[in-house]
């Protein structure tokens, strides 16, 4: 049974005995007679959507397993000749969601259901549109982009096992789809498995090799796991079937050990000519050029060149994210006058006592993948990657006084009782669990924005251990300026933002070594550049682990990484990079006017 289509459209009112045995028996659990009925009416009217779902369960009854699959899609199809469902899909993609909304109440089909998830989803209404698309789904296990919507949302929400069980689902869907296999790929990526989708990826190349998106995903995946070699054929094989494809350019030049030469700089030139600025879909292929260019320009010796493709990728890029400065500053203020030495005194004891996380955090460039690298060269550590939850435990905190539960962040922090940090420290360490692949007793997550959150570790998770990787501000500003990050750095596009930045960074963290003394260990990227065997012995001692030599030949760790900085913490530490900054030093005035005493202080 496979679906069909009808120059007919949509019979609303099939004839009533057909429609009504068919009915009777499927209640009766006789579901061969229903399922005959039903394929004897389905072969007069096609388009009678309410008959393939009720078909598919009948099915499902007796195992037909592929069968119901198919009569779950033919629903689906016929459902697009639904006129009340395109008329509030319409208005949906209209932006008008209340009549879209308004068009589909009262409605508990398959195709109405998903519509209604979808519809709260563009509000903004995360939870009731899981639960919608979840239940389209359940009412239609064929339904297959219900299921890859809803596994879009899991992956929104970090539900990274779930979202993978129906990737699994979707791709043994008897419609065959390569975007089936491709987002199966990308919940393997999130889950640190990058061997499973560098698998998928060379298998869909094999079958039809001209999909640049595809070489550039198996690039990532490659140059992930390290062979470097095998990621710069992906990406140039990316480029050479789109010679405009920026991210797949900027990809070559973020291996920082690859450097593009002067053909290399000609073709993303005639690339950068022939797009059109004032068309949306374009802009992220110019800004990557602008980024690709500046980097080939700058290994070049032609730092004026440079700076002015990196300016421009910046300024660009800036115009399509939102950071508010001064409403960080006061979120930052907000945390810095919540946590304070008195404040922890009165909490007492409480929170999960796991010791198990070891974060790192700082900013961006400052050398924290360095730190991981060593760390996780330790045979009782464990490196996994920037992991999102503390930041998404901190936002739902910060929701309830946005939504106006608390009169201020610090009011809704001192409201939690002890089984609250309790739980929400066990809910960090049940939801960084499938991120471990180890027995080791630590495991590292290196999110760096973390920096923001040191407070709320320290009150849910009391031992857990706090690195702060910081580096000199203008180098660390400058490298994070003209390094364009794939999510999460919506400061790092202007050198005013990056100063203030740098400030409030710096602020919180002096204010929390003074609420907490020792709590944090710093380590200075150029100390450990000068003293590598002092700095690990030094940071190994305060994690109260052995010493072992294997951190300091941390470049022969395999591990997977996928930072910025993944090809160079494979090799032996370099003291190149300390410096690079005062090259460019003529252009950064507005990142040191902003840094103001934070220039002088950082290091302290």
């Amino acid at each position: 049974m496979h679906p069909v289509s009808t120059a007919a459209g949509t019979i609303d009112r099939p004839p009533p005995s057909s429609w009504a045995s068919a009915q009777a028996a499927a209640a009766a659990g006789d579901h061969a007679r229903a399922i005959a009925l039903l394929e004897s009416l389905l072969r007069q009217q096609p388009a009678l959507a309410p008959g393939w779902f009720l078909l598919s369960t009948q099915l499902r009854q007796i195992g037909r397993e592929q069968d119901a699959w198919r009569a779950d899609l033919s629903g689906v199809h016929a459902s697009s000749r639904d006129r009340i469902l395109l008329e509030a899909a319409m208005a949906m993609n209209a932006g008008d969601l209340d009549t879209a909304a308004a068009r589909i109440a009262g409605r508990d089909d398959p195709p109405a259901v998903r519509m209604a998830g979808e519809i709260q989803w563009r509000r903004g209404d995360m939870s009731a549109a899981l639960a919608l698309v979840e239940r389209a789904v359940a009412l239609a296990p064929g339904f297959d982009l219900a299921r890859d919507f809803l596994i879009r949302l899991l992956l929104q929400n970090n539900r990274l096992a779930d979202a993978l069980d129906h990737a699994d689902i979707l791709a043994a869907s008897p419609m065959k789809h390569p975007g089936y296999d491709l987002i199966r790929a990308s919940v393997l990526v999130r889950l640190g498995d990058q061997d499973g989708a560098r698998a998928i990826y060379e298998r869909l190349l094999a079958l039809k090799p001209d999909q640049p998106q595809v070489w550039q995903n198996l690039g990532h995946a490659l140059k992930t796991l390290g062979r470097q070699e095998d990621a710069v054929h992906a990406y140039r094989q990316a480029v050479a079937h789109q010679p405009t494809m920026g991210e797949a350019w900027w990809s070559l030049a973020n291996l920082k050990t690859v450097q593009l030469d002067a053909p290399d700089i000609a073709t993303m030139e005639r690339a950068l000519a022939t797009l059109a600025p004032d068309r949306a879909t374009r802009q992220e292929d110019i800004f990557h050029l602008h980024f690709s260019l500046g980097k080939a320009l700058e290994d070049a010796g032609e730092d004026e060149a440079a700076f002015g493709h990196y300016d421009r990728g910046n300024r660009l890029r800036r115009t399509m994210i939102r950071h508010d400065a001064a409403e960080f500053s006061a979120e930052v203020a907000a945390a810095r006058d919540a946590f304070t030495s008195a404040f922890f005194a009165a909490q007492g004891t409480g929170g999960c006592t796991a010791s198990d996380p070891i974060f790192i955090v700082g900013l961006p460039r400052a050398g924290s993948t360095l730190v991981e690298q060593i760390l996780s060269s330790h045979s009782m550590v464990e490196g996994t990657m920037e992991l999102p939850e503390m930041m998404m435990i901190a936002s739902r905190l910060q929701s309830r006084v946005d939504e106006g539960e608390f009169p201020d962040f610090a009011a809704m922090i001192a409201s939690l009782t002890p089984a609250d940090r309790l739980r929400l420290g066990e809910e960090y360490i049940d939801r960084t669990r499938i991120h471990r692949h180890t027995d080791r007793p630590h495991f590292i997550d290196k999110m760096p924005n973390n920096w923001q959150h040191v407070g709320l570790i320290r009150l849910i998770l009391p031992n857990a251990h706090i690195i702060d990787a910081r580096r000199h501000p203008m180098a660390c500003g400058y490298s994070a300026w003209k390094q364009h990050f794939a999510r999460g750095q919506a400061f790092s596009y202007d050198l005013t933002d990056i100063g203030l930045y740098y400030r409030d960074y710096v602020a919180l963290m002096t204010a929390f070594d003074a609420a907490a003394p020792g709590r944090v260990h710093p380590v200075l990227y150029e100390q450990m550049v000068a003293d590598t065997p002092g700095e690990v012995a030094r940071l190994l001692a305060h994690l109260d682990l052995p010493f072992e030599q294997a951190c300091l030949a941390f470049w022969t760790n395999k591990r997977a990484v996928r930072t910025a900085s993944s090809e160079q913490v494979r090799q032996p530490i370099f003291t190149d990079g300390v410096d690079h900054w005062h090259r460019f030093a003529r252009w950064l005035e507005p990142l040191e006017r902003a840094l103001g005493a934070a220039l002088r202080n950082w290091d302290r």
